[in-house]
């Protein structure tokens, strides 16, 4: 029994024209990369190290990071970077290993679901965290909240 391996070099099926989708995604994995060591050790450096580090992270400082509009872009960079950086992951996965059409179509439509509710979800978060609701009850605020 042998194998035969097609030459390296045979000719490729010609490519029509459009975007090359494949080529912007590996090229939006290697940007993306880059800006997201950047982001991530800057947030980590800013979290840990910086003032009083593991100690002082509570819902204070969280509450006084997101209310500043430098932190609000920064985090907002670093969540729709590091999600479609994630979904754009999963669907060379599933396309390296989701045989079946159906399945591939099915997993990839999940993904793209679940990346753009998060999308959402987060971004709401950053920009409307409110960590002194006005109208709520005293004992239900945070100790640096006036009630009022």
């Amino acid at each position: 029994m042998t194998t035969t391996i097609e030459s390296p070099r045979a000719p490729r099926t010609v490519r029509r024209g459009g975007v090359n989708w494949e080529k912007w995604g590996w090229i939006y994995m290697r940007v993306s990369g880059v800006v997201l060591v950047v982001l991530i050790f800057g947030h980590l450096f800013v979290n840990l190290m910086l003032g009083d580090g593991v100690k002082a992270l509570d819902f204070a400082f969280v509450g006084g990071k997101l209310s500043n509009p430098f932190w609000q872009i920064w985090d907002t960079l670093l969540l729709w970077l590091a999600l479609i950086h994630g979904a754009n992951g999963m669907r060379t996965i599933t396309n390296d290993y989701a045989h079946n059409r159906l399945v591939g179509v099915v997993l990839k439509g999940a993904i793209l679901a679940a990346t753009v509710v998060l999308l959402i979800l987060g971004t709401l978060v950053i920009y409307t965290f409110d960590p002194c609701p006005a109208g709520s009850p005293a004992d239900l605020l945070a100790s640096f909240c006036t009630a009022g």
